[in-house]
């Protein structure tokens, strides 16, 4: 006998709540913060804004007119009506986790491999900086870091 109604479905991550285009925005919202650096800062923000999110769709209703010259309209259009249900702040913040955790396993590959290449120069080079060679990344890390770890 359960005393909840639904049992104990745990919620999934956010796939299938949102339509293709709003989910392309967020996507693409989440890279940007990820490749600049800033989750730590985002995931902070958007949490601290969470019951604001649907006066946040309204105030970007507010400034349409003035973003429509700066911004591609149709991912500011998408972006709002997302931001209107109340779980498009949570999405947003795992999709900027899932993206982290891939960036993190990637620059980890890459600085494990540049520590190797980098014992192989001289003193001068690895202390002074001085006559540094080009390196290219080799085939085998190039595909371990797309394939993210």
């Amino acid at each position: 006998m359960s005393f909840l109604k639904g049992g104990l479905d745990l919620p999934d991550s956010g796939k299938g709540i949102l339509p293709e285009e709003q989910e392309a925005v967020i996507v693409k919202l989440a890279r940007k913060v990820v490749d600049k650096g800033m989750t730590v800062p985002a995931i902070m923000f958007l949490e601290s804004v969470k019951p604001l999110n649907f006066i946040g769709s309204q105030v970007m209703v507010f400034f349409e007119p003035v973003v429509q010259a700066v911004f591609n309209i149709s991912d500011y259009d998408n972006l709002r009506m997302a931001l209107e249900k109340r779980e498009t702040i949570e999405i947003m913040i795992l999709r900027i986790e899932e993206m982290d955790v891939v960036a993190a396993r990637r620059e980890k590959i890459y600085k494990k491999w540049y520590k190797q290449e980098k014992k192989k120069w001289k003193w001068y080079q690895r202390y002074l900086g001085v006559f540094t060679p080009k390196m290219e990344v080799p085939e085998e890390v190039r595909e371990e870091l797309e394939d993210g770890g």
